[in-house]
């Protein structure tokens, strides 16, 4: 049975409509951009002006990146990254989102080619992550965003906080299979933290491969979204600004699709 984490007597009241809630002007701006152009990237200052979060709160949600475990199938192909995975179900109507039980992580035929089909298992969101008040807002501030391109009565959120390590010797790789697609209605990718990190443009490209979009997410609390049906995104390499100390780049990367 899926394991509601907040109040419940939240799912008795609706939401507050979408014009009265943080950052009304912001969110408006990324819908009309994702339907418009397929990709949209909301500044750090408006993103957590939209998810009320505070300096101690993100400092908190920040923090579970140090708990993260190996990713042994990026490892195979000669990637250090460290990473986490869960689900969640959110409902637009109510505003309510429910952990669902772990199971292991599939991509659709026609989207990840290096991944396809195959169940991947990862370490469990902790518990402490899975409730942070600063994942739900940003579960709710991405199901704002995914309504301007569908309306199901119920998403499917597919959590992945990650890690990428690079060193002097092995730059890191935060998409090791080059451009592609998630399978899923919206895709989206949260910078947390970087340290002592170069690289790692972001880009996004239609489906005939016309660049639509390329930034550094530079600054934690910047935020990317897109139309994974119609668009095709990629992460460059990261190194070490100084070869002598590790490089780390901390994303979270949450897509949406209709449960």
């Amino acid at each position: 049975m899926d394991r509601a984490i907040d109040d419940p007597g939240e799912a008795l009241n609706p939401p507050p409509p979408m014009e009265t809630l943080p950052g009304a002007d912001s969110v408006a701006s990324a819908r009309q951009a994702l339907v418009s152009d397929g990709a949209h990237v909301m500044a750090a200052a408006a993103t957590k002006s939209c998810l009320g979060a505070e300096s101690g709160a993100w400092e908190r949600f920040a923090a579970h990146w140090e708990t993260l475990s190996p990713d042994t199938y990026a490892s195979e192909r000669g990637t250090r990254r460290l990473r986490r995975y869960g689900q969640f179900s959110f409902v637009p109507a109510t505003g309510e989102v429910n952990l669902l039980p772990q199971a292991p992580f599939v991509q659709p035929e026609s989207s990840n080619p290096l991944y396809v089909s195959v169940d991947r298992v990862f370490e469990p969101l902790t518990s402490s992550f899975a409730a942070d008040p600063v994942l739900h807002a940003v579960l709710r501030l991405l199901g704002r965003l995914a309504s301007a391109l569908d309306e199901p009565t119920v998403w499917n959120a597919k959590v992945h906080p990650f890690r990428v390590v690079a060193s002097g010797d092995a730059y890191g790789l935060p998409t090791p299979e080059g451009r592609h697609r998630d399978g899923v209605t919206l895709v989206s990718s949260l910078l947390v933290g970087r340290r002592n990190a170069a690289g790692g443009e972001s880009s996004v490209y239609d489906l005939d491969g016309r660049k639509l979009l390329a930034t550094t997410l530079s600054e934690p609390g910047t935020l990317l979204v897109g139309d994974d049906r119609r668009t095709l995104h990629s992460v460059s390499p990261v190194r070490p600004v100084d070869d002598e100390r590790p490089a780390y780049r901390d994303a979270l990367v949450v897509t949406f699709t209709p449960s």
